[in-house]
Protein backbone atom coordinates (compact mmCIF):
# COMPACT_ATOMS: atom_id res chain seq x y z
CA UNK A 1 0.00 0.00 0.00
CA UNK A 2 1.77 3.59 -0.97
CA UNK A 3 0.53 6.71 0.44
CA UNK A 4 -1.40 7.89 -2.21
CA UNK A 5 -3.88 4.85 -1.23
CA UNK A 6 -3.60 5.05 2.65
CA UNK A 7 -4.60 8.39 1.98
CA UNK A 8 -7.75 7.90 0.12
CA UNK A 9 -8.66 5.02 2.03
CA UNK A 10 -8.13 7.20 5.04
CA UNK A 11 -10.57 9.72 3.81
CA UNK A 12 -13.26 7.04 2.76
CA UNK A 13 -13.18 5.93 6.38
CA UNK A 14 -13.47 9.16 7.73
CA UNK A 15 -16.55 9.89 5.04
CA UNK A 16 -18.30 6.06 6.06
CA UNK A 17 -17.52 5.66 9.75
CA UNK A 18 -20.74 7.76 10.57
CA UNK A 19 -22.96 7.47 8.02
CA UNK A 20 -24.80 4.43 7.35
CA UNK A 21 -23.06 3.08 4.73
CA UNK A 22 -20.34 0.49 5.94
CA UNK A 23 -16.99 1.66 6.36
CA UNK A 24 -15.81 -1.09 6.63
CA UNK A 25 -17.71 -2.51 3.46
CA UNK A 26 -16.19 0.97 1.81
CA UNK A 27 -12.65 -0.30 2.77
CA UNK A 28 -13.52 -3.13 0.60
CA UNK A 29 -15.09 -2.17 -2.03
CA UNK A 30 -13.04 0.58 -2.95
CA UNK A 31 -9.96 -0.81 -3.76
CA UNK A 32 -11.95 -3.37 -5.36
CA UNK A 33 -13.13 -0.71 -7.91
CA UNK A 34 -9.58 1.11 -8.02
CA UNK A 35 -8.15 -2.43 -8.47
CA UNK A 36 -5.67 -2.16 -5.54
CA UNK A 37 -5.22 -5.35 -3.29
CA UNK A 38 -7.26 -5.61 0.11
CA UNK A 39 -5.98 -3.67 2.87
CA UNK A 40 -7.27 -6.24 5.36
CA UNK A 41 -8.83 -6.22 8.85
CA UNK A 42 -5.97 -4.93 10.22
CA UNK A 43 -6.09 -1.82 8.68
CA UNK A 44 -9.58 -1.13 8.91
CA UNK A 45 -9.16 -1.63 12.12
CA UNK A 46 -6.19 0.40 13.39
CA UNK A 47 -7.21 3.15 11.20
CA UNK A 48 -10.70 3.35 12.86
CA UNK A 49 -8.94 4.60 15.61
CA UNK A 50 -8.61 8.35 14.12
CA UNK A 51 -12.14 8.25 13.53
CA UNK A 52 -12.46 7.43 17.33
CA UNK A 53 -10.06 10.39 18.21
CA UNK A 54 -13.15 12.85 16.18
CA UNK A 55 -15.71 11.36 18.78
CA UNK A 56 -13.26 11.57 21.28
CA UNK A 57 -13.08 15.62 20.66
CA UNK A 58 -16.67 16.05 19.10
CA UNK A 59 -18.25 14.52 22.23
CA UNK A 60 -15.14 15.69 24.82
CA UNK A 61 -17.57 17.38 27.17
CA UNK A 62 -20.04 14.37 26.84
CA UNK A 63 -17.69 11.81 27.67
CA UNK A 64 -15.96 13.79 30.20
CA UNK A 65 -19.50 13.77 31.74
CA UNK A 66 -20.22 10.20 31.84
CA UNK A 67 -17.10 8.87 32.84
CA UNK A 68 -17.09 11.08 35.98
CA UNK A 69 -20.39 10.08 36.52
CA UNK A 70 -20.31 6.52 36.44
CA UNK A 71 -16.85 6.46 38.10
CA UNK A 72 -18.50 8.70 40.89
CA UNK A 73 -21.41 6.12 40.96
CA UNK A 74 -19.30 3.39 42.13
CA UNK A 75 -18.21 5.37 44.75
CA UNK A 76 -20.89 7.07 45.91
CA UNK A 77 -24.56 5.32 46.24
CA UNK A 78 -26.10 8.53 45.63
CA UNK A 79 -25.17 9.50 42.68
CA UNK A 80 -26.51 6.35 40.67
CA UNK A 81 -29.51 7.52 39.50
CA UNK A 82 -28.10 10.06 37.50
CA UNK A 83 -28.41 9.98 33.70
CA UNK A 84 -23.92 9.62 33.48
CA UNK A 85 -24.08 7.11 35.53
CA UNK A 86 -26.74 4.90 33.69
CA UNK A 87 -25.28 5.97 30.58
CA UNK A 88 -21.88 4.72 31.35
CA UNK A 89 -23.20 1.18 32.01
CA UNK A 90 -25.17 0.95 29.09
CA UNK A 91 -22.51 1.91 26.96
CA UNK A 92 -20.54 -1.07 29.26
CA UNK A 93 -22.88 -3.53 28.78
CA UNK A 94 -23.77 -2.76 25.06
CA UNK A 95 -20.33 -3.28 23.80
CA UNK A 96 -19.92 -6.80 25.24
CA UNK A 97 -21.64 -8.14 22.44
CA UNK A 98 -19.27 -7.05 19.92
CA UNK A 99 -16.40 -7.76 22.24
CA UNK A 100 -17.47 -11.58 22.75
CA UNK A 101 -18.31 -12.28 18.79
CA UNK A 102 -15.66 -10.74 17.54
CA UNK A 103 -12.99 -12.84 19.75
CA UNK A 104 -15.36 -16.10 18.64
CA UNK A 105 -15.55 -15.46 15.08
CA UNK A 106 -12.54 -13.69 14.54
CA UNK A 107 -10.76 -16.16 11.92
CA UNK A 108 -14.29 -15.82 9.90
CA UNK A 109 -14.54 -11.89 9.96
CA UNK A 110 -10.75 -11.59 8.66
CA UNK A 111 -11.26 -13.84 5.88
CA UNK A 112 -14.83 -15.24 4.95
CA UNK A 113 -17.05 -12.31 5.87
CA UNK A 114 -15.09 -9.61 3.48
CA UNK A 115 -16.46 -11.98 0.44
CA UNK A 116 -18.34 -9.07 -1.77
CA UNK A 117 -21.32 -10.99 -2.57
CA UNK A 118 -21.72 -10.84 1.46
CA UNK A 119 -21.02 -7.67 1.50
CA UNK A 120 -23.44 -6.10 -1.38
CA UNK A 121 -26.14 -8.30 -0.24
CA UNK A 122 -25.60 -6.64 3.37
CA UNK A 123 -25.61 -3.45 2.04
CA UNK A 124 -28.90 -3.45 0.07
CA UNK A 125 -30.68 -5.68 3.21
CA UNK A 126 -29.53 -3.14 6.05
CA UNK A 127 -30.05 -0.58 3.95
CA UNK A 128 -33.83 -1.69 3.49
CA UNK A 129 -33.77 -1.87 6.89
CA UNK A 130 -32.80 1.63 8.23
CA UNK A 131 -35.32 3.54 5.86
CA UNK A 132 -38.60 0.64 7.68
CA UNK A 133 -36.68 1.77 10.82
CA UNK A 134 -37.09 6.15 10.02
CA UNK A 135 -40.34 5.04 8.78
CA UNK A 136 -42.28 3.37 11.12
CA UNK A 137 -40.38 4.73 14.30
CA UNK A 138 -42.23 7.01 16.32
CA UNK A 139 -39.41 9.52 16.62
CA UNK A 140 -40.54 10.81 20.41
CA UNK A 141 -37.33 9.49 22.65
CA UNK A 142 -34.48 11.41 23.18
CA UNK A 143 -30.66 10.38 24.81
CA UNK A 144 -32.16 10.99 27.95
CA UNK A 145 -34.82 8.23 27.56
CA UNK A 146 -32.55 5.25 27.36
CA UNK A 147 -32.99 2.16 29.38
CA UNK A 148 -31.03 -0.63 30.17
CA UNK A 149 -33.09 -2.96 27.84
CA UNK A 150 -32.43 -0.37 25.10
CA UNK A 151 -28.87 -0.17 25.95
CA UNK A 152 -28.42 -4.41 25.34
CA UNK A 153 -30.30 -4.53 22.13
CA UNK A 154 -28.04 -1.14 20.53
CA UNK A 155 -25.36 -3.18 21.97
CA UNK A 156 -26.41 -6.32 19.82
CA UNK A 157 -27.30 -4.46 16.96
CA UNK A 158 -23.94 -2.74 17.05
CA UNK A 159 -22.56 -6.36 17.10
CA UNK A 160 -24.00 -6.95 13.73
CA UNK A 161 -21.37 -4.92 12.17
CA UNK A 162 -18.69 -7.35 12.37
CA UNK A 163 -20.11 -8.23 8.99
CA UNK A 164 -18.63 -5.27 6.04
CA UNK A 165 -21.50 -4.07 4.26
CA UNK A 166 -23.47 -4.10 7.63
CA UNK A 167 -22.64 -0.54 9.34
CA UNK A 168 -22.30 0.10 12.61
CA UNK A 169 -23.51 3.33 12.74
CA UNK A 170 -26.27 2.17 10.36
CA UNK A 171 -27.25 -0.73 12.70
CA UNK A 172 -27.51 1.07 15.75
CA UNK A 173 -29.26 3.85 14.36
CA UNK A 174 -32.14 1.23 13.16
CA UNK A 175 -32.39 -0.68 16.38
CA UNK A 176 -32.26 3.26 18.31
CA UNK A 177 -35.62 4.05 15.97
CA UNK A 178 -37.40 1.03 16.06
CA UNK A 179 -37.40 1.52 19.61
CA UNK A 180 -39.00 5.27 19.38
CA UNK A 181 -35.56 7.54 19.13
CA UNK A 182 -35.46 10.29 16.72
CA UNK A 183 -33.09 10.48 14.68
CA UNK A 184 -30.11 12.50 16.32
CA UNK A 185 -30.74 11.13 19.31
CA UNK A 186 -30.09 7.46 17.64
CA UNK A 187 -27.10 8.91 15.99
CA UNK A 188 -25.80 10.37 19.34
CA UNK A 189 -25.66 7.64 21.06
CA UNK A 190 -24.30 5.48 18.28
CA UNK A 191 -21.16 7.33 18.48
CA UNK A 192 -20.69 7.24 21.89
CA UNK A 193 -21.23 3.62 22.03
CA UNK A 194 -18.69 3.29 19.09
CA UNK A 195 -16.00 3.96 21.43
CA UNK A 196 -15.00 1.17 23.64
CA UNK A 197 -15.77 -0.76 20.44
CA UNK A 198 -13.08 0.51 18.05
CA UNK A 199 -10.66 1.38 20.52
CA UNK A 200 -10.79 -2.01 21.68
CA UNK A 201 -10.22 -3.58 17.98
CA UNK A 202 -8.11 -0.54 16.99
CA UNK A 203 -5.39 -1.33 19.88
CA UNK A 204 -5.88 -4.99 19.31
CA UNK A 205 -4.76 -4.75 15.75
CA UNK A 206 -1.74 -2.30 16.22
CA UNK A 207 0.35 -4.73 17.66
CA UNK A 208 0.60 -6.11 13.30
CA UNK A 209 2.43 -2.71 12.33
CA UNK A 210 6.03 -3.44 11.86
CA UNK A 211 5.68 -6.74 10.95
CA UNK A 212 4.97 -6.86 7.36
CA UNK A 213 0.96 -7.16 7.64
CA UNK A 214 0.74 -3.24 8.01
CA UNK A 215 2.75 -0.46 6.88
CA UNK A 216 3.70 1.83 9.25
CA UNK A 217 4.13 5.08 6.91
CA UNK A 218 0.63 4.77 5.34
CA UNK A 219 -0.98 3.11 8.29
CA UNK A 220 -0.50 6.33 10.27
CA UNK A 221 -1.26 8.70 7.42
CA UNK A 222 -4.49 7.16 6.52
CA UNK A 223 -5.57 7.42 10.69
CA UNK A 224 -4.58 11.43 9.94
CA UNK A 225 -6.94 11.57 7.02
CA UNK A 226 -9.80 9.73 8.80
CA UNK A 227 -9.67 12.14 11.95
CA UNK A 228 -9.63 15.21 9.72
CA UNK A 229 -12.91 13.75 7.74
CA UNK A 230 -14.55 11.74 10.80
CA UNK A 231 -14.45 15.39 12.53
CA UNK A 232 -16.33 17.01 9.93
CA UNK A 233 -18.05 14.16 9.02
CA UNK A 234 -20.04 13.92 12.47
CA UNK A 235 -20.87 17.81 12.55
CA UNK A 236 -22.60 17.03 9.37
CA UNK A 237 -24.25 14.31 9.98
CA UNK A 238 -26.22 14.73 12.80
CA UNK A 239 -26.96 18.96 11.65
CA UNK A 240 -28.39 16.53 8.60
CA UNK A 241 -30.38 14.65 10.65
CA UNK A 242 -32.64 17.36 12.69
CA UNK A 243 -34.28 17.60 9.20
CA UNK A 244 -33.71 14.63 6.84
CA UNK A 245 -34.66 11.48 6.56
CA UNK A 246 -32.14 8.47 6.26
CA UNK A 247 -33.92 7.75 2.81
CA UNK A 248 -31.21 9.28 0.55
CA UNK A 249 -28.77 6.67 2.42
CA UNK A 250 -30.64 3.55 1.71
CA UNK A 251 -30.79 4.58 -1.83
CA UNK A 252 -27.31 4.84 -1.76
CA UNK A 253 -26.66 1.62 -0.32
CA UNK A 254 -29.03 -0.50 -2.24
CA UNK A 255 -27.55 1.00 -5.39
CA UNK A 256 -24.06 0.09 -4.52
CA UNK A 257 -25.10 -3.69 -3.21
CA UNK A 258 -26.58 -4.07 -6.80
CA UNK A 259 -23.66 -2.61 -8.55
CA UNK A 260 -21.40 -4.58 -6.18
CA UNK A 261 -23.22 -8.18 -7.08
CA UNK A 262 -23.44 -7.30 -10.68
CA UNK A 263 -19.58 -6.63 -10.83
CA UNK A 264 -18.72 -9.27 -8.82
CA UNK A 265 -21.00 -11.87 -11.01
CA UNK A 266 -19.45 -10.59 -14.38
CA UNK A 267 -15.93 -10.80 -12.89
CA UNK A 268 -14.90 -7.60 -13.21
CA UNK A 269 -14.33 -7.06 -9.39
CA UNK A 270 -12.78 -9.70 -7.09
Amino acid sequence: MDFLQAIVLGIVQGLTEFLPVSSSGHLRIVPAFLGWEDPGTAFTAVVQIGTMLAVLLYFRKDLWSIATGWLGGLRDKSRRRTLEYRMGWYIVLGSIPIAVLGLLFKDQIEVEARNLYLIGSTLIVLGILLLVADKLGKHEREVEDITIRDGIIIGFAQALALIPGVSRSGATMTAGMALGFDRAAAARYSFLLSVPAVVMSGLFELRKIGDGSLPVGGTIVGTIAAFIVGYASIAWMLKWLTSHTVAVFTGYRVILGVAVLVLVSAGLIS
